[in-house]
């Protein structure tokens, strides 16, 4: 990770919306501030950099991000190496990735090679970048406890973009900007990955869209 070089321009614009989502998410009961610096690229690191047969982790995201810090090495995605910055990610599973290549495309992949040759055959670095930063709320450490009681909170993005809150029942959706499709929800079994460090993240079962397909 030492030739990545965190640029924090656009960080540093959505964090203060972020910062106030914050507070209307902290309405959950009161935990010790979290002050662990492990990195979210640390985490999904370790279970190896391949893909696999499992499509309930992260593999393809963690292929994607290393994919636009190939291409661009100052891009804002390499926060989620700095373990210092505060932010959650929703971190979209493998079976996600597969979910979208057959909502843009028809198919319906079998491998995990193929979906990533599939995502990034139809996304340019540029389009997988905002995808990635899309998923990214800089500035808040959001627990799944704090999601729950925040039903209707907007969370603004490092894209630029925002994301709504929306709790049915027991489950915490995330309204992104594609109107005519289905919400993502954080997976429980994937909520609080990281836990106790600044850098939190959740995974949810869908991709999450900056614009309407």
């Amino acid at each position: 990770m030492s030739r990545i070089h965190l640029t924090v321009r656009t960080i540093a614009t959505a964090a203060a919306g972020a910062l106030a989502a914050a507070a209307v998410v902290g309405a959950a009961p009161a935990q010790a501030a979290p002050s662990g610096t492990t990195s979210l690229a640390e985490v999904l690191a370790a279970d190896g950099n391949k893909l696999d047969r499992n499509w309930d982790d992260f593999d393809i995201v963690e292929k994607a991000v290393y994919a636009v810090l190939e291409a661009k090495p100052d891009s804002d995605v390499a926060v989620l190496a700095d373990g210092g910055t505060a932010l959650t990610a929703f971190v979209p599973t493998d079976r996600a990735f597969r979910k979208l290549v057959t909502d843009v495309t028809g198919d319906r992949l079998a491998t995990e090679k193929g979906v990533l040759r599939a995502v990034t055959g139809f996304a340019d670095v540029d389009t997988l970048e905002a995808v990635l930063l899309y998923h990214v709320v800089p500035g808040a450490t959001i627990r799944y406890a704090q999601a729950r009681a925040a039903d209707g909170a907007s969370l603004d993005t490092a894209q630029g973009g925002t994301l709504k809150v929306n709790v049915v029942g027991d489950a915490v959706r995330l309204k992104d900007a594609d109107k005519d499709d289905r919400n993502a929800t954080v997976i429980r079994a994937a909520k609080n990955i990281n836990k106790g460090n600044v850098q939190i993240a959740h995974g949810i079962d869908r991709v999450l869209r900056p614009i309407d397909l």
